[in-house]
């Protein structure tokens, strides 16, 4: 069966060989075993699913986040000949009908739903299609403790119990420890066999600037931009007003900017998107509401306005640079504000230890007089 993975991989997708740890994956997923892959971004996590659910004969379901995502995922699987769809709340009642039956027939081998629309179905239409394998993407929103939890997600353990028999494979970009653990709790995995990719990115170059007054922050900013006129980028910040104003402040001095948050209006958001990933748009100025699931190759660089909150969402954000592989820069800046705003965030809620845990962790890193690049790879 490795054998045909190989054929599929080379006619459907273009590639001669497999990344790393691409061909075990598919392997332990055909021999029917629960999975949990973190892989980073751009390192091809999609390929470990969808391989599988070609070489299988029912179908695959695949629980993702957000529809830009899942619209780009079936785009580019129908552009290689292959049977895919989504089921999420984009859809007309009419559309829902007609993918619905061509589930239910076979015609589809890879359905994206929405956890939404996924609980919505399982006591429905979903319950009457032969399911040979279900993918969880972007797994750290099932854990409490990731950084984009959605209360959908805690039901899926109860979705994978129903589904006993058929294999789970749960991937994302970054978890530590502690939320690879929830994952696994939270989704209800069979002794599943772990894979850690490599989290070096060679390409990326690490910069941490502390305490810049506010002024002297945007006058370096807009240096840098200036420098790379041309050059995609995304700037990260904590607060909707701060995305908007770093967007507004860039317009006016000339630079092609624009903000992205869960404020605004979702054709606006869609439209943001469309133009950043079609060069329409160099910057945009976001929360971290931007970026998941972004297949945009030459983002150059990454500037973080304020502390994040945790190092697996650091990581996670600055792996949108440099994803073919070219030379790309990341700058963090900081400072004891961002520390005091965060940690009155984290104590507000529940598991408020763990998130101020991780907040002091992002910390060690931030200050960090030693190798960077080592420290990353060890607190991750």
């Amino acid at each position: 069966m490795l054998q045909q993975a190989r054929e599929i991989l080379k006619d459907s997708f273009g590639y001669d060989t497999f990344r790393d740890q691409q061909e075990e994956i598919i392997q332990t997923v055909l021999s029917s075993q629960d999975t949990l892959v973190l892989m980073p971004t751009g390192g091809g996590k999609s390929i470990c699913f969808q391989i599988p659910a070609l070489l299988s004969n029912g179908l695959t379901v695949v629980i993702s986040p957000l529809i830009s995502l899942m619209k780009d995922q079936v785009e580019a699987l129908r552009a290689n000949g292959i049977n895919a769809a989504f089921y999420n709340s984009s859809l007309s009642e009419i559309e829902e009908r007609e993918i619905e039956s061509d589930v239910l027939s076979g015609g589809i081998k890879l359905l994206y739903l929405s956890p939404e629309k996924l609980i919505s179905s399982t006591n429905s239409w979903l319950s009457n299609a032969k399911i040979s394998l279900v993918a969880v993407d972007e797994a750290h929103c099932v854990s409490m403790w990731g950084h984009d939890f959605r209360p959908e997600y805690a039901q899926l353990k109860e979705f994978r119990e129903r589904l006993s028999d058929v294999p789970f494979i749960a991937l994302t970009a970054t978890a530590d420890k502690t939320t690879r653990k929830d994952i696994i709790k939270q989704i209800g995995l069979k002794q599943p066999k772990v894979f850690i990719s490599s989290f070096n990115r060679e390409n990326l170059s690490l910069e941490v600037r502390a305490n810049i007054p506010k002024k002297e922050k945007m006058k370096e900013i807009r240096q840098f931009i200036g420098d790379r006129i041309n050059e995609s980028g995304i700037i990260y910040c904590l607060s909707r007003k701060g995305a908007d104003e770093m967007a507004q402040d860039l317009k006016g001095y000339g630079y092609s900017a624009a903000s992205y948050h869960a404020g605004l209006a979702a054709n606006k958001r869609v439209k943001v998107q469309e133009n950043f990933i079609n060069d329409k748009t160099n910057i945009i100025c976001a929360t971290i509401a931007f970026g998941m699931g972004i297949d945009k190759s030459n983002v150059r660089w990454v500037i973080h306005n304020n502390l994040p909150k945790n190092i697996e969402g650091y990581y996670q954000e600055i792996g949108r640079a440099g994803r073919d592989g070219v030379p790309s820069t990341t700058i963090l800046y900081y400072n004891l504000r961002d520390l005091m705003v965060l940690k009155r965030f984290a104590e507000g809620g529940a598991k408020s230890e763990v998130y101020i845990d991780k907040l002091y962790r992002m910390l060690n890193y931030a200050e960090a007089t030693s190798c960077r690049r080592k420290i990353l790879l060890l607190l991750l």
